[in-house]
């Protein structure tokens, strides 16, 4: 299965799960009630306020900083294209015999780094395509360091080559770290909590009802599940429906560019 549709059947289980909460809390108002015709429990609106309260600041902290890594992101494919794209162009400092293999090595490079991120559902094609990748990182370095000890290469241009170089190198370390980055599964599991908890309550809070209100406990759950959903969609960029793959434009152009 899938990351996107593990995804989908988390929100659907979810959603299911806060209507059965508010069920729950709602059959435990209804009994409450049946013993103590009085009414529920009185001075509890500031237990729950607080509990809401929490719920919405969770909400919005796992959101925002779920949005601000998805645009880290996407920054992060424009500073590798630029990182290639800087280097590529300095190609031109090294000797004439150098230039044709080095700017060969750099489109294959390029691919290389494009197939990384064609089939993120498959661990076993990414591993190989990101060693393809680091193969050639190192042939191009291994090129660049022999070019720039030739007598007829001068200090300046090796001095502007290998730190292009170092520079389109690191960036795919910080990338990489980038699509690993996400906040503590303890973060994930407290939302979640307070979601079935909040849903509790709303079920409680509706049990001096004779009949069922479906209609809010159903947007309730539904608007829940969806933020819940959209929250991961933005953590996993590569899987589902929010990509950043509109973002690859920026080096299949710069790939163009180079034939």
């Amino acid at each position: 299965m899938s990351e996107s549709m593990i995804a989908l059947v988390f929100t659907s289980a979810l959603f299911i799960a806060l209507l059965a909460s508010a069920e729950i809390g709602r059959r435990i108002g209804r009994a409450r009630l049946a013993r103590d015709p009085d009414g529920l429990e009185k001075g509890a609106g500031s237990a729950e306020g607080a509990i809401f309260a929490l719920l919405g600041l969770l909400i919005a902290f796992t959101f925002a900083g779920a949005a601000s890594r998805f645009e880290d992101r996407r920054h992060l494919i424009t500073a590798e294209a630029n990182a290639i794209g800087t280097a590529y162009q300095r190609v031109d400092l090294l000797p004439a015999d150098v230039q044709p293999a080095m700017r060969e090595l750099f489109g294959r490079y390029l691919d290389a780094r494009l197939a990384v991120f064609e089939q993120p559902g498959d661990p076993v094609l990414t591993g190989e395509q990101l060693a393809v990748a680091e193969g050639l990182q190192s042939e191009i370095w291994d090129l660049a360091i022999s070019a720039s000890m030739r007598e007829e290469m001068r200090p300046p241009a090796a001095q502007l080559m290998l730190p292009a170089l170092n520079e389109m190198i690191d960036i795919t370390t910080t990338r990489a770290m980038a699509i690993q980055n996400h906040p503590p599964p303890a973060i994930f599991i407290l939302l979640v909590t307070l979601c079935l908890v909040g849903a509790l309550l709303v079920g409680y809070g509706t049990s001096p009802n004779r009949h069922r209100g479906w209609l809010h406990t159903i947007i309730f759950a539904l608007i829940l599940s969806l933020t819940t959903y959209v929250i991961i969609d933005l953590e996993f960029p590569r899987l589902g429906l929010i990509r950043v793959d509109s973002a690859d434009r920026v080096l299949v152009d710069l790939r163009e560019s180079m034939r």
